[in-house]
Formats: C-alpha cells, structure tokens, sequence
C-alpha cells in the first residue's frame, strides 16, 4: 500500500508539472514568440482558460501527501518555507497578471503586467528545478529527521547545504530550458501567424540544446547521487516509464519532422512524463536523501501513514482521480484548435 500511493504522490505532481510546465514555458517565451500586444495576447489566449484548472492536480498533490505521508509533508515544508513562500507568489502574481492585464487598455499597464507574468513563470521553473535537484542531492536532515534550507551557503553539495550549489542550479537552467521547449511546442499547435511561425522555430531549436543538456545533469547527477542510476537498472517500474520516455521520444520527432502539431506535443508531454516518473521510480524508496550524514535518510515507510487509513483513502482516491480526468478531457476538447482572440474588448482571453 505505502508502494501504491508513492506511486500516486509521483504521478500527481508529474501531471502538475507536464501540464502546467507548458503554461510556464510559454510564459516564458512571451516576450520572444510575441512582438506586439495583439501577438501577446495570443500567447495569454493559449493559456488563460487552463492554467487555474491545471493547479488542481498540484492541491492535490498536497492532499495525497498531507493523507499518506504527513512526516515527509511536516518536514520538507517546514525546512523550506522560503522557496515555498516564493512558489506560492510567483503563482499568485501569474493568475494577476493574466486575470488583470487586460482589465485596462492601457500600455504601461499591460506592459507591467507583461513583466510581470514573464518574470514569475520564469521563477517558477527555476524554482520547480531547484526542488528537484534538492530531492537528488538531499537535504541537511538532523538526527531528529527535521531540516532547514536558506537560499545558498557554500555552494557545496555536502553538509550544511542550501537551495541553491553548483548541482542544483545547472539543474534549474535545464528545468528552464526543457520546459521553454515544451511550452513552445505547445504554442505551435495554439497559435498562427507570426507568433505560430516563431514558435515552430524556436521549438527545433530548443529541443536540440535540451540533448546536450540532458547529458550533462545525468552526469552531473550519476556524480551527486550515483544510487539513483543505479535505481534504474533494478526497479521494474522504471523500465516501463523507459519506455514511455522513449516513446515520447519518437513522438516528439516525427511530430517535428512532419509538421504534425499534436503529435509534436503528445510526444513532449510523454517526454517529460517519462523523464520525471522515471526519477521517481529510481529514488524509491527514499523520499529525503541527507547531505550531513549517508546513514540519515527519510524513506517512504518512515514517512507514511497507517496501512488502514491508506486503504480507505484508495476508495476516495479513485473516484475523485476519475472526475478530475474526466473534467480534464472536457476542458481540452472544449479549448481545442487554435486560439481566437476577440478583438472588440480588452479581455486578454
């Protein structure tokens, strides 16, 4: 049971992110994809209808892990309230630059807000990145399973650690990068014109340098944390997200290389699904890792819930899972195609 909803807390959060990482990378490309406000609000149009559905699946994820792992959910967010604080601002600023920005038609205040949300989901990523660096590379866990982390110390990997270090941060930029190519990607299929032939080549692009990227944080992480590779080789699971990777692979290219814009971004979405399910796998059953001493680490049977609570919450799980996709594949539908921005208003979408 402790097995089943590692695999449920893994695969909440991963939705979180493929879903609402498409939004940040699109966030982050406004100023590029867009050269002038119509344009922009092209780029808002693709997102502003989702990006408040897509945060559902990360309250849930906190839920799950309030229900079934409420050590692990008292001792991170205890030990890393500032970047949590940080998350939840850029989240905030992100919804009001996208509610608000079109309220006035005004330049300096649409230009503001512009800034304003480029600025967040950049953070946002970057943040997003940071976190999962920190997961790899752990946490300075006390001999009473607690910890804190400032923003940087030494920039070391061991000991007292920060948020930020040498790892973690090259980490961060591939979380950008990877992301900025999802979200172009997603933008190619929404969007046309001028902001629709930017996107297309930005997309070829950035998938290309997300390859040596790619090479670099699995060297880098096979140094830091050499078990979690090792993981890889000797947990079924892990073959079959592999797979799904590989998949999505395949997917993404032969999109790419036909023009084929769905397919393109089934491909990323699989991607990035595969890539982050695949690191959960191999961390399991780890959930804290420590940089102070090899011996402390948190795992998942540490941090669980009772067996019986678990296997009631399955029976609330499993419905509320079935609504949520059901309502997703409504929304999608309903929001397909390319964007249609009116212009006889100043509402942004």
């Amino acid at each position: 049971m402790i097995t089943l909803w590692y695999g449920i807390l893994a695969f909440m959060l991963t939705t979180y992110i493929v879903l609402d990482g498409r939004n940040f990378g699109a966030g982050i490309l406004h100023w590029i994809v867009a050269r002038n406000q119509n344009e922009r609000r092209q780029v808002i149009a693709a997102i502003g209808p989702l990006w408040s559905w897509h945060e559902v699946w990360l309250v849930g994820t906190g839920g799950v892990m309030i229900m079934a792992f409420p050590r692990l959910m008292a001792t991170s967010f205890s030990g890393c309230y500032l970047a949590l604080f940080l998350i939840l601002w850029c989240i905030l600023l992100r919804g009001m630059s996208l509610e608000v920005g079109g309220h006035l038609s005004d330049r300096l205040w649409q230009e503001f807000w512009d800034a304003v949300f480029v600025f967040s989901n950049v953070l946002l990523a970057v943040l997003f990145g940071a976190a999962l660096g920190n997961i790899a590379r752990g946490v300075p866990l006390s001999s009473e399973g607690t910890f804190y982390l400032p923003f940087f110390t030494n920039f070391g990997i061991r000991g007292a650690v920060g948020l930020l270090d040498w790892y973690t941060v090259p980490m961060a930029g591939f979380c950008v990068l990877i992301l900025t190519a999802h979200g172009a990607t997603y933008l190619t299929m929404k969007t046309e014109g001028a902001v629709h032939e930017r996107s297309v080549r930005l997309t070829r692009g950035l998938w290309v340098a997300v390859i040596p990227a790619f090479v670099i944080i699995t060297l880098l992480t096979w140094f830091v944390r050499p078990e979690l590779l090792e993981g890889i080789a000797v947990r079924p699971a892990a073959c079959l997200t592999l797979l799904i990777t590989v998949a999505g692979i395949y997917a993404l290219v032969t999109g790419l290389r036909h023009q084929r814009e769905r397919l393109a971004l089934l491909g990323s979405t699989f991607l990035l699904f595969g890539l982050l399910m695949t690191g959960a796998a191999a961390l399991f059953p780890v959930m804290l890792f420590s940089t102070t001493d090899p011996g402390l680490r948190l795992t998942a049977a540490d941090c669980a819930a009772p067996a019986f609570s678990l296997a009631i919450a399955v029976a609330w799980w499993i419905p509320a899972l079935t609504l949520a996709f059901t309502y997703l594949y409504i929304i999608q539908r309903y929001y397909s195609g390319k964007v249609n921005v009116s212009q006889d208003n100043q509402e942004l979408y």
